[in-house]
């Protein structure tokens, strides 16, 4: 606006000494308490003063050729030159940008033992887990070694853990017990592990010219599903549809993880009570298993359960002691290892697995194995189930690293993050491993610890890479029911959400909500459909929101151009035969009838109005209040009022985000019934997508723009010029001033 349409139209109140160093004076609202029946007024004036209208230039669009567009993209991205070479390496192996950089003084020894502590921590983790993913102890090993260096290279985020989650772990299980089922390996005898063909070995799948033991289909029908989420993970970074995650909520995350946690702590009672049973698949798994153990519960193994409860005396308490004193601890207790390998030399020495049929670990072998392709034919099997382990493992690992980065100060790139996270399981595929992703226990773990750089990862990789050719023969004698009660007592953190329900339902019932329906989705019918249901019914409350939004009536701040809602604030100043309402919510299908219902309800109901009118007509009832007898109270009370007192309707469209044709049809229909009683309708606020979208849809002639304003103050102002101008006056010269 230019400067002497400031002088002509003052609308804030300003210093007039342009010395006055003195700090601006707050604007307060006290809090409505009660119903706003004591409204102020505007004070009066006897002389109107003009008014001007603010009017701001659009920007000019570019009129590109589509054709022309594509080329000069084509152009521009096929170009090669040395520094983009450069950078396209350097972007996709960040390793080459901070390793010639590294701090040696600073970093190392934070690095040194963060690495060490993770490595250690991994080590029963890697063989605990394996059996959750239906796998020989050896391939969690290998999974976290490949993970560890594989993220050394194409990771941005410097604190994140990679490696073996027990979420995905369980996802894995289930498809590999479905697909080992599917194939006839449960009805067979056992082949030797880990593919080692014997003669006695019989071709168990006709329809498959594989030859292996149960173990190594296992592992076949793992990789090839962690192939195909790769394959996912890398294919999003690339399309960069990262905004998939943006779905997975943090309420509908932890409801999934903490639901999928009493799967898990249920596929490992088994091991604690010395129970050999089938894994249950499908629907209603968690329900199924129980009745399963129930009913074989004489069956259990003393001498396995016995172990189980000394171990989680031991565990539980500790790990409760290492929460406690994180801080003053420089690195925590690592009483898993411990437990392993005082309860291996338990086992060995008192020959458990002899004397008590006590289930142990079995062989395994040091070294690597020869890489070996996933195998192709089952991939129309199981590349459904790979979308969903693909979704939840790059969720967790990009808003880990976000989490971090912004903890301590850098920025992570979330598409290489995806990429990271891909090749993670690609690569790793072809050497017999399975899905991996962030895991947020030894994230915090690291971090704890003195975690500087991607380089603690090296550490842990060279950890188990000690244990995979040197140690890891020695873990033969290991119980299984001690790995299973190592992968219920690291569900500690997910079952501990619980205690912060509470919390979360004074701060978010919807968010509350949509926790319970996910958790008890994910534990009572099964992980996918429970990420599903939990996606599809957190987009529901999101509609649900807008359906029926908020919408209130708004009064003036005093001494400012600041509009809010009368039913929150008490003491706002209102304006005789004008009316501002507000609707936070876009206006699109869902919504048009609340919309219209609502704003017809705080000001008036043309369509009532206009009927009353006609009935006048027709009776030939000259009279400005109209009233009809034998309607309900709440129509006669509307109809109570005269028309013409009421004769402009300001719509506040500053939380409307958006218009759909429903909701440009919604307003046409609005402005012609008030029009229809003789009440103008004005537009204030609107977004210029709401421009846009008003403009396209021909809601109002060029000559009539002036119904669109940039501020409800402007809009008032110009209500009250028209009726001015109109000829209409109210007592005593109503002007804006106040």
């Amino acid at each position: 606006m230019s400067s002497e349409s400031e002088e002509q139209h003052d609308l804030s109140p300003r210093d007039s000494a342009e010395g006055n160093d003195s700090p601006p004076s707050r604007i307060h609202v006290e809090p409505q308490k009660e119903s706003n029946t004591d409204l102020k007024q505007f004070e009066t004036n006897d002389q109107c003063r003009p008014y001007s209208r603010i009017h701001i230039e659009c920007q000019e669009k570019a009129n590109t050729n589509f054709k022309e567009f594509v080329i000069t993209k084509l152009q521009k991205n096929c170009q090669c030159s040395p520094a983009k070479a450069k950078n396209i390496i350097f972007g996709f192996l960040p390793v080459f940008q901070w390793l010639p950089k590294y701090d040696l003084k600073k970093n190392i020894l934070g690095d040194l033992m963060s690495g060490l502590i993770v490595g250690i921590l991994l080590v029963p983790q890697s063989i605990a887990y394996s059996l959750l993913a239906g796998q020989e102890p050896i391939y969690g090993l290998y999974t976290s070694f490949f993970a560890s260096i594989i993220y050394f290279l194409l990771g941005t985020s410097r604190h994140i853990s990679v490696g073996i989650f027990g979420v995905l772990c369980l996802m894995i299980g289930e498809v590999v017990d479905r697909e080992v089922h599917k194939a006839g390996y449960d009805n067979a005898p056992i082949a030797p592990s880990l593919g080692v063909v014997s003669n006695g070995s019989t071709l168990l799948n006709q329809t498959s010219d594989l030859i292996c033991g149960k173990s190594c289909y296992a592992i076949i029908v793992g990789s090839t599903v962690t192939f195909m989420a790769g394959v996912y993970q890398v294919a999003m970074g690339f399309f960069q549809v990262g905004f998939v995650s943006v779905y997975l909520s943090d309420a509908l995350l932890s409801g999934f993880v903490t639901g999928a946690s009493f799967t898990i702590l249920t596929s490992q009672a088994k091991y604690l009570l010395g129970l050999s049973l089938p894994r249950s698949n499908g629907v209603g798994s968690l329900i199924t298993t129980w009745i399963h153990i129930f009913r074989n519960i004489r069956k259990t193994n003393l001498c396995d359960l016995i172990t189980s409860l000394l171990c989680l005396l031991v565990l539980l308490p500790a790990k409760e002691l290492n929460e406690h004193f994180k801080s003053k601890l420089k690195a925590p207790i690592p009483t898993e290892l411990i437990v392993v390998v005082a309860a291996t030399l338990a086992s060995h020495f008192g020959k458990l697995n002899e004397n008590y049929n006590s289930s142990i670990a079995g062989h395994i072998p040091t070294g690597f194995m020869a890489p070996k392709a996933p195998d192709w034919k089952l991939i129309p099997n199981v590349a459904v189930d790979a979308i969903a382990i693909s979704i939840i493992g790059f969720a967790i690992t990009v808003s880990l690293s976000e989490m971090f980065a912004k903890k301590h100060g850098y920025t992570v790139r979330a598409n290489q993050e995806m990429y990271a996270i891909g090749f993670c399981n690609i690569i790793p595929s072809f050497f017999h491993c399975f899905t991996t992703s962030a895991a947020l226990a030894k994230t915090l773990v690291k971090e704890s610890t003195g975690c500087q750089t991607q380089l603690s990862g090296v550490v842990t990789a060279l950890v188990l890479l000690l244990v995979l050719l040197v140690i890891a023969p020695l873990f033969y004698s290991l119980q299984k029911s001690v790995l299973g009660v190592i992968t219920i007592v690291n569900l500690r953190g997910a079952l501990c959400k619980f205690r912060d329900l509470p919390k979360m339902w004074r701060v978010s019932r919807m968010d509350t909500v949509i926790w319970f329906v996910t958790m008890l989705s994910s534990a009572l019918l099964s992980t996918e459909l429970g990420l599903l249901v939990g996606v599809c019914f957190s987009m529901f409350c999101v509609i649900l929101r807008t359906q029926k939004p908020k919408n209130s009536l708004l009064g003036l701040v005093e001494e400012s151009e600041i509009f809010e809602s009368m039913s929150a604030y008490k003491n706002l100043q209102t304006k005789p035969g004008i009316k501002i309402f507000r609707f936070v919510a876009p206006l699109y299908y869902i919504n048009k009838e609340c919309f219209k219902s609502a704003l017809y309800k705080k000001t008036v109901n043309p369509v009532l109005v206009k009927a009353a009118q006609r009935k006048a007509a027709k009776r030939k009832i000259k009279e400005e209040t109209v009233t009809l007898s034998g309607m309900q109270d709440e129509v006669s009370v509307q109809l109570a009022h005269d028309p013409l007192e009421l004769h402009t309707v300001v719509v506040d469209c500053s939380a409307i985000q958006f218009l759909d044709t429903a909701g440009i049809q919604t307003l046409k229909e609005v402005r012609r019934d008030y029009e229809a009683i003789g009440i103008q309708v004005l537009l204030a606020q609107c977004n210029p997508s709401v421009r846009d979208s008003l403009t396209r849809g021909e809601y109002c002639k060029k000559e009539e723009e002036n119904l669109l304003f940039y501020s409800v103050y402007e809009a008032m102002a110009f209500a009250v010029v028209s009726q001015n101008q109109k000829g209409i006056c109210f007592p005593n010269g109503l002007s804006l001033s106040s």
